[in-house]
């Protein structure tokens, strides 16, 4: 019997997880298939192409797409499931096959670490659960405007160096590799005296960094944003204007989620943040280095609809 959602396709990054996403693929498509529901996969082949094979997807008719791939590789795909913050097919469907470290929005919805049979019977059902999408406007080096949807976590500041920083090191270094970036960071992040305008606040501090949490973890398993609910339309903002130094030592509270409440975190609820200062800060979102600030995060209410 034909799946409600039509036939499944899953984009697969095979770089993701240290080939681990490239393993999973033909496990998981076989598991698929014993649950009676049509499912190929196609591959990644460099930065950016989740995005168009996303949107190949939907031209050619198909709404059930499944990320196989890191945060990186959802990200990617999310922006190719809109245009102009519009949903290209409003009952596109996607579903989650996350491998290797990079999992974390996997994480806050509970499908993380899961073998192909049981994510396969999962794929099988109707569930889904409407998310938030997050939306941010920044600048490039020359000033230049970039645009882009995500999903997870977003940040500027000090978290945002660190992942600017963190592909200097090999991928064999693992988690380690973002230590030794945020080692770097303390001594290249700034404390700008920022402007942050949210929903009912205007604030001015001196600014080390700055999350915008739709989802709870970041960074392969940090619980940075521990309040933060993908459905609620609103964002976990969090904002650490303390020392440089103190941002990293509270490292090991950060991945318990034990970090908040502290008296140089500021910690609202919103769903706009606009970053603006003398000197700018950098800027990523869902693990991926987009720019600098100042910087707007909005988010599109429930508009995407992931498969549980």
């Amino acid at each position: 019997m034909a799946h409600p959602f039509g036939p499944i396709r899953l984009i697969v990054n095979p770089r993701a997880g240290r080939g681990a996403s490239a393993a999973l693929a033909p496990e998981l498509v076989s598991a698929l298939r014993q649950e009676g529901l049509e499912a190929d996969a196609v591959t990644t082949e460099a930065p950016g192409h989740a995005t168009a094979l996303a949107r190949e997807a939907l031209t050619q008719g198909r709404r059930y797409l499944c990320a196989v791939g890191g945060d990186g590789t959802v990200h990617e795909i999310v922006n190719g499931l809109f245009e102009d913050r519009q949903p290209v097919d409003p009952e596109a469907v996607l579903a989650l096959a996350q491998k290797g470290s990079g999992a974390d929005l996997s994480r806050t919805v509970g499908m993380s670490r899961l073998a192909p049979a049981a994510l396969a019977r999962r794929m099988a059902t109707e569930q889904v659960m409407p998310l938030d999408v997050g939306t941010v406007d920044c600048h490039d080096a020359e000033g230049g405007p970039v645009a882009r949807l995500w999903i997870n976590v977003a940040e500027a500041g000090w978290g945002a160096e660190v992942v600017r920083r963190a592909p200097r090191w090999p991928r064999r270094f693992g988690r380690f590799r973002y230590l030794l970036a945020a080692y770097g960071a303390i001594l290249a992040t700034r404390r700008p005296m920022t402007t942050i305008r949210l929903d009912h606040a205007e604030l001015e501090r001196p600014l080390v960094a700055a999350v915008v949490g739709n989802g709870q973890f970041f960074g392969g398993g940090m619980k940075v944003c521990p309040r933060a609910l993908p459905d609620d339309g609103r964002f976990n903002v969090q904002l650490f204007w303390g020392t440089r130094s103190q941002v990293f030592a509270l490292t090991t509270r950060i991945y318990r989620g034990e970090h908040v409440p502290h008296p140089n975190i500021v910690e609202q609820q919103s769903a706009t943040v606009g970053l603006e200062g003398a000197e700018p800060l950098a800027v990523e979102a869902d693990g991926e280095p987009l720019g600098r600030t100042p910087a707007r995060f909005g988010l599109l209410p429930r508009a995407l609809r992931l498969k549980l």
